[in-house]
């Protein structure tokens, strides 16, 4: 079992004034899984998503990462953990300016220990070019287009051959081809046996994953399995 949770709440604490996020989440996500967390602004996906990604913990109720209590990790275990376990993909991008490429891929690697110092710049060039991108190896990223630099960023989150692929809203800056491109990568990223957790409003991007949490007011209104998609000639899908 990759991820397990039970009875999951969340709460920020301003002043006097205490805001309930989720309310006791159960599930369970098993290696391999694409899953699409869904909902409208407000419902508890974002934060969800960040409590699953380890960039903050839950209030109370249990969620084991692999097995591990995340609750009883130090802050340096689940560094550790977010580094080598877990890639992210966010809406924005998040690449650095006036930097390479292939930089931008290699720099978790920094803070790795799982692939030797040698087998970088290997490893850098065989993920950007698994997303299409070997011939941008060396152009900045104010050279590219907005859905190269989400490539780039799905390159450099697959850089430590993690856990589990978190994409936040990944296609939100991106035009409908573009979109389509990305979550075409991230669909046969799925089939060749990575977990991919996709956080989306939109529905049509939600289905490309094969199980749909939809959210609601901090609980799960449905947890569904979503029909095999065909794609099509042209790119698009059916």
């Amino acid at each position: 079992m990759l991820i397990e949770i039970k009875d999951l709440h969340k709460e920020f604490h301003n002043e006097e004034v205490v805001t309930k996020v989720l309310h006791g989440l159960d599930f369970k996500i098993e290696k391999g899984e694409f899953v699409s967390i869904m909902g409208p602004s407000g419902s508890g996906k974002s934060t969800l998503m960040h409590i699953l990604g380890l960039l903050d913990r839950a209030s109370s109720g249990t969620y084991k990462f692999e097995g591990k209590n995340v609750e009883k990790l130090d802050d340096d275990e689940l560094a550790r953990l977010r580094n080598e376990e877990i890639g992210f993909v966010f809406q924005a991008f998040n690449l650095l300016p006036r930097t390479t490429v292939i930089d931008n891929v290699m720099l978790p690697l920094s803070y790795s220990k799982k692939i030797k110092a040698k087998d970088h710049e290997k490893r850098a060039k065989k993920v950007l070019e698994s997303v299409g991108l070997g011939h941008r190896l060396d152009y900045f990223t104010n050279q590219i287009s907005g859905g190269e630099k989400q490539r780039v960023a799905i390159a450099r989150a697959l850089i430590n051959e993690p856990s589990v692929i978190f994409a936040d809203e990944p296609t939100g800056n991106l035009d409908s081809k573009s979109g389509i491109q990305v979550m075409e990568i991230l669909e046969d990223l799925n089939e060749a046996g990575n977990t991919i957790i996709l956080v989306t409003h939109e529905t049509r991007t939600a289905e490309f994953a094969k199980r749909i949490i939809r959210m609601k007011d901090g609980l799960i209104e449905k947890d569904y399995i979503v029909g095999k998609r065909r794609r099509a000639k042209d790119g698009g899908l059916k």
